[in-house]
């Protein structure tokens, strides 16, 4: 099996499980009523380090070894410049628990980020293709960050030990987590599933989220059209509440929707030019935008991927990239008609300009196909 299937698998099985994952983040905020928006604060100063002898140091160990071994994991995204830009953003979201926290970009076509109680933070690449701007992974990371700042997974992971047997838990977790160049990303993970977070502490880190977007300015309501947007995702695959254990066990994405909506409906309505942060995201995206959508291609979900790329053309941006692989899923996929759509997306991709060079090898299989062999010669 090869590197990046071997990521992909392990990744569809950390997302399927109940875990401390932002795809599975369920929260309940309490947004009706006339009582101001509560403001929250750290559970501990800047720098505070838990006593050596204390369940939280032993937990922070655990993740420091783990996340060692992640800085040589093929899996990490390492272009400086994407690197510096969400680090920034983390340290403008963060202030002064900056230098507590270290950024780590992975390569993997889901949407996801989670946040160590070392203050190790993961997100992946399809997390980054899926938010639209600035002002939405802002809000996946202050969702993360909030969960470090109150100490989350220090509690959880004390009513872990306190309900099972705890820390057998933990070794089976990690024994069975590390598998292959991806070991020191897939035993992150299993933590975090060790330490999924409660719905009182999910409503605190959606409270964080928020309360980062205001503080800076952001448009609050792309909080909400996160899970907007992945819900057409899942409608576009025939998720349904039986069909998944993220959503069997967690709210549905329209009721987070809605209730961060009305999170947004409740904020000061004071401030009027509120950003987000578009452009400069678009900017820090742009040249590692082709991968991870050629990952996603990988992934074969055919209907889940149109939608999505049905949504990022909205956005206006390098269209002819998005035609390109709108073209590759109806040539892969191969069923009925998909020849004739294929070719229609190739030569409109070819007329939006951005497409790139693979798209005459693709448009010379499908006139093959076609029973054109003189037009696959030309492509």
């Amino acid at each position: 099996m090869s590197g990046f299937r071997l990521l992909a698998l392990t990744g569809a099985i950390a997302i399927a499980l109940n875990g401390c994952l932002t795809t599975q983040s369920g929260s309940t905020i309490a947004t009706d009523g006339d009582e101001p928006i509560p403001r929250l604060t750290a559970a501990a100063a800047p720098g505070a380090r838990p006593n050596l002898k204390s369940d939280e140091a032993g937990l922070r160990m655990m993740y420091d070894k783990a996340e060692a071994g992640m800085q040589t994991s093929g899996a990490l995204i390492r272009d400086p410049e994407l690197n510096q830009y969400i680090s920034d953003l983390v340290c403008k979201l963060a202030k002064e628990y900056c230098a507590e926290i270290r950024v780590y970009i992975i390569r993997a076509p889901y949407f996801n980020a989670t946040m160590g109680p070392n203050g190790a933070m993961q997100v992946w690449s399809g997390l980054l293709l899926r938010v639209r701007n600035e002002a939405q992974l802002a809000t996946v990371l202050g969702h993360e960050i909030g969960h470090y700042l109150k100490r989350h997974s220090v509690e959880r992971m004390r009513n872990v030990v306190a309900t099972s047997n705890g820390l057998a838990f933990f070794q089976l977790a990690m024994a069975g987590a590390g598998v292959g160049f991806i070991g020191a990303v897939g035993q992150l993970v299993a933590m975090a599933e060790l330490t999924a977070y409660n719905r009182d502490q999910e409503r605190e880190a959606d409270l964080f989220g928020h309360q980062f977007l205001v503080e800076h300015e952001y448009d609050p309501y792309q909080a909400a059209k996160i899970w907007e947007n992945l819900r057409e995702e899942q409608k576009a695959d025939g998720d349904d509440d039986s069909k998944s254990l993220f959503l069997a066990s967690h709210p549905l994405p329209n009721e987070r929707r809605e209730t961060l909506d009305k999170l947004a409906q409740r904020t000061d309505a004071s401030v009027i030019n509120w950003e987000t942060g578009q452009d400069r995201y678009n900017a820090a995206l742009r040249k590692h935008r082709k991968t991870y959508l050629q990952d996603e291609l990988q992934l074969r979900r055919f209907d889940r991927f149109e939608a999505l790329l049905e949504m990022l053309l909205k956005d206006g941006v390098n269209t002819g990239e998005l035609r390109f692989f709108l073209g590759e899923i109806h040539r892969l996929r191969n069923e009925g008609s998909d020849m004739e759509t294929a070719q229609r997306h190739y030569e409109q991709a070819l007329k939006d300009g951005g497409a790139p060079a693979e798209i005459y090898r693709s448009m010379g299989q499908v006139h093959q196909k076609s029973g054109m062999p003189a037009k696959a010669k030309a492509s």
